[in-house]
C-alpha cells in the first residue's frame, strides 16, 4: 500500500500530520509554561508590593515622628519587635526585587530580548543600594542596645544620632528610587507590545517611570516648593495603578494565550 506513488504521498501526509501534532504539543506546552511563569511573576510582584508597603510606609508611619526625636526614639523602644519586623519585611522585599525581574525577563524576552535584558538590569541595580540603606536601620538598633561604649553618649546625642541614621536610610532609598522608576519604562514598553498582557498597564507603567523621575528631580532640586505644591501626593498614582494592576493581573489571569499560526 505504501510502496507505489500513492503510498509515497500517504507517507508524506502521515509525516506531515505527525509533525503537526508535535508542533501542536510544543505550542501547548509553551503556552502552559508561559502562563505558569506569568502566575509566578504575579506572586512575586504582589508579595513585593505587600512587603514594600509594610516596610517603607506602614511601619515608619506608626513609629517615626520626623519633627520629634524624643517621640521617635520612645516609639522604637516601645515597639522594637515591630521595628525589626519592618527591617525583615524590607529585606524580603529586596529578595523579591531580584526574583521578579528575572522571572519577567523569561516571560517577556520573546517580545524584545534586548529591552527585557535592560528591564532586568535596571531593576537589579537598585537592590545593592537598598540593601545598604537597611544597614542604617541596623545602626538604630545598635544605638538602642546595651553596649558599654554607648554610656558615653547622653540622651540628646543618642536621639540626634538615631534621627541621623533614619535620615540616611531615607536618602539611600531616595537614590534607589531612580532605578525603581527607570526599569518601568522598558517593562511598560514590553507589556504594551506583548499582545498577551493588557496594553493599558503598559501605558501606566511607562507613565509611572516619568512619575518616579519627576519626583526624584523635584524633591532634590526644589524640596520645599515641591512639598508645598502637593504634587507629591499624586505623582505616584500612575506607577501605583500600573504596578499593583499588573501584579494582580499576572497572579490571577496569567498571560493571554496567543492564537497559533
Amino acid at each position: 500500500l505504501l510502496s507505489g506513488p500513492h503510498g509515497i504521498g500517504l507517507k508524506q501526509t502521515l509525516h506531515d500530520f505527525e509533525s503537526f501534532q508535535i508542533v501542536r504539543q510544543q505550542a501547548g506546552l509553551s503556552m502552559k509554561t508561559n502562563k505558569s511563569i506569568a502566575h509566578l511573576a504575579g506572586l512575586y510582584y504582589v508579595l513585593l508590593i505587600i512587603t514594600g508597603i509594610f516596610s517603607l510606609i506602614y511601619v515608619p508611619s506608626q513609629l517615626i515622628v520626623s519633627s520629634d526625636a524624643v517621640a521617635t526614639v520612645a516609639n522604637i523602644k516601645a515597639s522594637e519587635f515591630f521595628f525589626r519586623l519592618g527591617i525583615v519585611a524590607g529585606l524580603a522585599c529586596q529578595v523579591l526585587y531580584v526574583l521578579l525581574p528575572l522571572t519577567l525577563y523569561k516571560l517577556l524576552k520573546s517580545v524584545n530580548e534586548q529591552k527585557a535584558r535592560l528591564m532586568a538590569i535596571l531593576a537589579l541595580v537598585s537592590v545593592p543600594v537598598s540593601l545598604i540603606a537597611y544597614t542604617y536601620k541596623f545602626n538604630v538598633l545598635t544605638l538602642l542596645g546595651n553596649a558599654d561604649y554607648l554610656t558615653a553618649i547622653n540622651a540628646m546625642q543618642l536621639q540626634t544620632e538615631i534621627m541621623l541614621q533614619l535620615a540616611s536610610f531615607n536618602n539611600a532609598i531616595h537614590v534607589a528610587s531612580i532605578f525603581w522608576g527607570l526599569w518601568l519604562l522598558p517593562f511598560g514598553y514590553l507589556v504594551y507590545k506583548s499582545r498577551f498582557l493588557p496594553k493599558f498597564f503598559g501605558i501606566f507603567l511607562m507613565l509611572g517611570c516619568m512619575g518616579y523621575l519627576i519626583d526624584f528631580i523635584a524633591s532634590t532640586l526644589w524640596p520645599n516648593e515641591y512639598r508645598a505644591s502637593g504634587l507629591s501626593s499624586y505623582i505616584g498614582m500612575p506607577s501605583a495603578i500600573g504596578e499593583i494592576g499588573i501584579g494582580f493581573w499576572l497572579l490571577i489571569m496569567g498571560a493571554k494565550e496567543l492564537p497559533n499560526k
